[in-house]
């Protein structure tokens, strides 16, 4: 609490230094420092006075200084100072705790996605343009990254100490959590929660590139195939395009542009229409019916992968017009294959 700002940054650099802490390596990192060494600072102030005070009394109201008791009244303001002064402190922590959380679980708006599955026992990164990795993530330097991440058996934790973010990745839901990495380097990945006999083994590495690096990487690992297209041939070949394909007559709502937007369901309700939504209205298209809509769609529990489900995601996240789901139509039904370029308003990989 005492040290001089000079002293503290030396300090900070020196547990750095030394790795005796986790590197700095994302721009939220020495947010989530300053706070820990508060607390710490704060945490060793109070044990040393405390310690003092101890001391003190101990000498000052030994037996051979008071052989007989004295009653001590009690002091209103004494009682008022040691009651108000760490309450303030607490909301001061508590408060600007509160920000930090807030900060670190609201992405902003330009941030880059990436999936994240976590299975026993292993780490499978999807990027956009198709890009696949295990144990593996690769990321550029100044660029915000997004986690969406959801686990296919157990509960895990995708953690990574020198970006300071740690988030649980939960069966049948999508967690997220964002970082904008600001060294390049090479740092650990892993899982905090214990998964099962080979959680020890879940680790990977976090590889943080320069923009220029990171789109070489991109190019040289692309697939031929984004998450996009992916999803628009599951998309067919589910017959998902015979109920959703934008005309007049169509069975199921349009899909397209959907993502973002607010849809009045058929009890009244407003949900908006982001990755969780998407996920659970195809697994459960009986608790998400549209209004004007009939429950007819069938439930694909237990029939898509949850790299199927990613895949039909970012497809429909994409979907900015209906002509690519009509053509699709058109060409399924005439035993073609479905095209497999971009179409029009989607965005066929997301690179910086």
């Amino acid at each position: 609490m005492g040290l001089s700002p000079v002293l503290w940054q030396f300090l900070v650099h020196w547990l750095h230094a030394s790795a005796l802490f986790p590197a700095e390596a994302s721009g939220i990192a020495p947010y989530v420092d300053a706070l820990y060494f508060f607390l710490v600072a704060m945490t060793i102030f109070g044990t040393t006075f405390v310690a003092i005070l101890l001391l003190v009394f101990s000498v000052r109201y030994r037996r051979e200084k008071n052989p007989v008791a004295t009653q001590i009244e009690g002091s209103t303001l004494l009682e008022a100072t040691w009651t108000i002064i760490p309450l303030a402190i607490f909301l001061v922590t508590f408060v600007w705790g509160a920000l930090l959380y807030f900060r670190i679980y609201d992405p902003p708006t330009n941030a880059m996605n990436i999936y994240i599955v976590g299975k026993q026992w292993m780490w499978k990164a999807e990027h956009p343009g198709g890009q696949h990795e295990i144990n593996a993530l690769h990321v550029p330097t100044g660029k915000p990254i997004q986690l969406t991440m959801i686990s296919q058996d157990v509960f895990h934790s995708f953690s990574i100490p020198d970006f300071r973010i740690k988030r649980e990745v939960i069966p049948g839901r999508y967690s997220t959590v964002w970082f904008e990495a600001t060294q390049v380097g090479t740092y650990h990945l892993f899982c905090t929660q214990y998964c099962g006999t080979q959680h020890s083994g879940m680790i990977g590495e976090v590889t943080v590139m320069t923009p220029g690096d990171y789109k070489k990487w991109l190019e040289q690992s692309n697939s031929g195939q984004s998450l996009a297209q992916n999803g628009e041939r599951l998309f067919a070949s589910m017959g998902c395009n015979s109920c959703h394909n934008g005309t007049a007559a169509a069975r199921g709502p349009s899909l397209a542009g959907v993502y973002g937007s607010k849809l009045t369901l058929t009890d009244g309700r407003q949900i908006l229409v982001d990755d969780a939504y998407l996920r659970n209205a195809i697994l459960n298209p009986s608790e998400h019916v549209t209004a004007g809509f009939a429950p007819i769609m069938p439930t694909y529990q237990g029939q898509i992968s949850e790299d199927g489900l990613i895949d039909l995601v970012e497809f429909i996240k994409n979907m900015q017009s209906n002509y690519r789901v009509q053509q699709t139509l058109v060409t399924a039904t005439s035993g073609e294959a479905a095209p497999t370029t971009p179409s029009e308003g989607t965005t066929e990989t997301v690179k910086p």
